[in-house]
Parts: structure tokens; sequence; C-alpha cells
């Protein structure tokens, strides 16, 4: 089954975490373009074009952390799943929490799935191998423009 490429919107606020996460889909050679936004302010303007982002293209996907400064991941799910245009972009939460109360918010608005970040290199690529496979190759998603 050939993999299609999948553009990834990646809200990662950690430099190391955004740097690693990125490594691990390079890693394992999809053809992901993968696009980092710092916070949820910054997710919002990338997803509704606004500037400097007005010539993007619309994510298949888009990686979420909860922990982030001005506006957090719930505030972007919920913003997104109140969007008509955005509301079909699958939205996964990536995050250092496992906490259950975080997981069933999440999926109580609207996440495709949820994800917490392992500690250490080996198992973070491990995950985000799992993740890349998943949605390229097994996962339909809605297509883009």
């Amino acid at each position: 089954m050939d993999a299609k490429p999948l553009e990834i919107l990646l809200v990662e606020d950690n430099e190391d975490d955004a740097v690693l996460i990125q490594e691990g889909f390079h890693s394992i050679r999809l053809m992901n373009v993968v696009q980092v936004v710092r916070d949820g302010i910054e997710a919002m303007d990338y997803l509704k074009k606004r500037p400097p982002y007005e010539n993007v293209a619309k994510p298949g996907i888009v990686l979420l952390d909860i922990n982030m400064p001005r506006m957090n991941g719930f505030e972007v799910l919920q913003a997104m799943k109140a969007d008509t245009e955005l509301k079909p972009i699958p939205v996964v939460m990536l995050t250092t929490s496992s906490r259950e109360e975080d997981v069933v918010k999440a999926f109580s608005d609207g996440a495709a799935s949820y994800i917490s970040k392992p500690a250490g290199l080996g198992a973070l690529n491990d995950v985000v191998a799992q993740f890349g496979l998943y949605w390229t190759i097994t996962s339909k998603t809605p297509r883009t423009e």
C-alpha cells in the first residue's frame, strides 16, 4: 500500500519536542510535510490563513499540544470544531499529560486521538513512527485543498 503525502500542522511550544517529532517523521521516510507553529494563536492564524499564512495549504491533520502559552490546545480544539471549515480536520492531541480528565475532555471536544508523549528519544521516535504509519497508510482523512 502506498503512503500518501499528508500535510501535518504541529502545534508545539517546546522547541526540542518539535525538532524530535520532525526528525521522527523524517526517519520513517514518509512523504509528510510538517509545518510547525508555537502556540494556539499562531495555529488559528495558520488554519484561518491570516497573515503571514495566507498562502499555506490546509493541513490534513493537526498534532496539538495541550499546555501552551496564549491559547491552549483545548481552546484551539474547541475553536476548530466550532468552525465549519476547520471541523473536518482530524486533531490528535500529542501532549505530556496522561491525566484521565484531559483524555476525556479531548475526546468530548472532538479530538480524533490522544497520544501521551513518552519520556526518552527512542520511545518518542516509536510513537511518531506509529502515528505516521497509521495516519498516512491505514487511516483515510478528508481531502484538503
